[in-house]
């Protein structure tokens, strides 16, 4: 998969055909917009690609948006180039990118920028300045443009809303099981290893302690969870815990990790954790004994887990 930061930066030999949208988390209603795109490529011999922006538009234009994604840039392009579509374009989204009018955004960007020849879209997109023009607007273009524009039906357009919203209610709740059950690939967490407290060695299981920087990012409910990270080639089995750690006294969310079988210095390193299921909620024990036994069972629990799937 070819990655552009900028449309300007966009180079084919080949008309395109292009899918326009936010794509996050790359569920299954994503991926089955995506296997029409490429379908209609091959069967076309053009090329495939993915129009999205970034900052998500609703982060630039409403100021006191609290939207939290469910991946990262970086994690949309590690699943995006699992998915075999050929180009993706990630252009930077910016008031001034939003004041284009409908016919600027069609010639400019769709044609002249990305070579478009098929738009495949829903049939409730909408575009340019304050968001005026719809798909009947864009059909009038295309023939004004010569391209083609296939509509994304109502109902496979509210499969995918509902897919979204049923992901981050699930991760919000905790529910990584049914979250996963609509992604493509497991919900993944990717940060920074950071020196932590040093509780969980004291307490015999140490801990990697994971920064994430991207404040947009969806973090789960707090709780322990049992996740697998794929570390110098090798996949390794880990209880996942979020939270401010009441038995200790905490007051700043910590997202930690045993490893199981495993120990290595990985401070500074970056890291990615794929969540596979929830163990339980955040508890306050009565001491840290207490404490030590409920971690004792989350990993007996892990281990059973990972010999049962």
């Amino acid at each position: 998969m070819k990655v552009v930061q900028h449309i300007n930066d966009f180079k084919s030999n080949k008309p395109t055909v292009i899918t326009i949208g936010t794509f996050d988390g790359v569920h299954l209603g994503h991926r089955q917009i995506l296997e029409k795109v490429m379908q209609s490529a091959e069967e076309q011999d053009m090329d495939s690609l993915l129009l999205t922006f970034f900052p998500h538009p609703r982060m630039v234009l409403q100021s006191s948006s609290d939207l939290k994604l469910i991946n990262t840039i970086d994690e949309k392009i590690q699943i995006l180039s699992s998915v075999g579509i050929q180009n993706l374009v990630i252009h930077p989204f910016s008031f001034e990118f939003s004041r284009l009018t409908a016919r600027e955004y069609v010639e400019d960007v769709l044609v002249k920028g990305l070579n478009a020849k098929k738009v495949i879209i829903g049939y409730d997109h909408r575009f340019g300045r304050n968001r005026v023009a719809d798909i009947n607007d864009l059909k009038k273009m295309a023939v004004e443009f010569d391209f083609e524009v296939e509509e994304i039906s109502k109902q496979e357009l509210e499969d995918v809303a509902v897919s979204s919203t049923k992901i981050r209610s699930a991760i919000d709740e905790g529910n990584i099981r049914l979250a996963n059950e609509y992604l493509t690939t497991p919900f993944m967490i990717t940060g920074k290893v950071v020196k932590g407290k040093g509780l969980g060695r004291k307490f015999g299981y140490p801990t990697a302690n994971i920064s994430v920087a991207e404040a947009y990012k969806i973090i789960p409910a707090k709780g322990v969870y049992i996740v697998t990270s794929h570390i110098e080639g090798r996949k390794i089995q880990g209880v996942l815990n979020i939270g401010f750690n009441p038995t200790t006294g905490d007051n700043k969310l910590s997202i930690e990790v045993f490893f199981i079988d495993y120990e290595a210095d990985l401070y500074g390193k970056k890291i990615q954790l794929q969540l596979l299921d929830r163990i339980r909620g955040e508890q306050k024990f009565a001491s840290t004994e207490d404490l030590i036994k409920a971690i004792d069972s989350d990993v007996s629990l892990a281990k059973k887990y990972f010999n049962e799937n």
